[in-house]
């Protein structure tokens, strides 16, 4: 047999063995993922196990980023807008969707990390992160530096992605942590072009206040209150600044 043949082989046998605790991961979680029930799973012994993946630890970091690889190819083809801070947003959702769509991958993955162990998935990630945290510092949008953002952000997606894999499978709604991504990244960056959402909730409710004591025709809600002409102009001019305020210093 040729060496192409054995590298073929080994090849092979390598993906069954993965593709097998991938599949064995999903089932029954990672207590469930020994060496002997992956090579039994995968139709090869356990010694073979050991010659291609070296020993347990690399075996569970093999199968963390093969199951992690379509994420990653999702990231790799990410094409950046005019916007750094709004990339970093569609990264984060990238990121929670996955988590909560591969549960026991993503644990696996970041639940046992250790200062000498980092899958290399988990690293080429960061990578990414990184590159798109520089591009958002070269505009000029990033408030601290890009290690403290990274971590700030690593430590938010991570934690709150675990804390709702935590519960039960139908209280995993993304839309419980949504409002941290906001906060960590309102915190961590100026916003490169005003979203139409990016308004305060006080110049929200000043705005609608306004409308609905807005004169209409020879109609004055707020005299017809019993306020003065005087004091229904006066509030009207306080809810106009309140409006105003607050939409500047978004």
């Amino acid at each position: 047999m040729s060496s192409s043949d054995r590298r073929g082989g080994s090849d092979d046998q390598r993906e069954r063995i993965l593709s097998a605790a991938v599949t064995l991961l999903a089932d029954a979680g990672p207590s469930g993922l020994s060496t002997r029930a992956v090579a039994t799973a995968a139709g090869v012994q356990t010694p073979t196990l050991y010659r291609l993946f070296g020993d347990k630890d690399a075996l569970l970091d093999a199968v963390a980023s093969f199951g992690f690889e379509s994420y990653l190819a999702e990231k790799r083809a990410f094409v950046p807008s005019q916007d750094p801070v709004e990339d970093l947003r569609r990264g984060w959702e990238t990121h929670v969707e996955f988590g909560l769509a591969n549960p026991a991958i993503y644990t696996l993955m970041y639940a046992n990390l250790r200062p000498d162990r980092h899958p290399a998935a988990v690293t080429e990630n960061r990578a990414i992160l990184r590159g798109m945290l520089e591009r958002a510092n070269g505009q000029g949008l990033l408030r601290v530096p890009v290690e403290a953002a990274m971590v700030a952000i690593e430590a938010s997606t991570t934690g709150a992605v675990l804390l709702l894999l935590a519960q039960p499978e139908q209280a995993r709604d993304a839309q419980l942590i949504r409002p941290l991504r906001d906060i960590v990244l309102d915190a961590l960056t100026e916003q490169a072009t005003p979203r139409a959402d990016d308004r305060s909730p006080i110049a929200d409710r000043a705005q609608s206040l306004l409308g609905i004591i807005t004169p209409a025709g020879n109609t004055d809600p707020v005299t017809d209150a019993g306020f003065s002409v005087f004091e229904a102009g006066l509030l009207r001019e306080w809810l106009t600044r309140l409006d105003q305020t607050h939409r500047s210093r978004r």
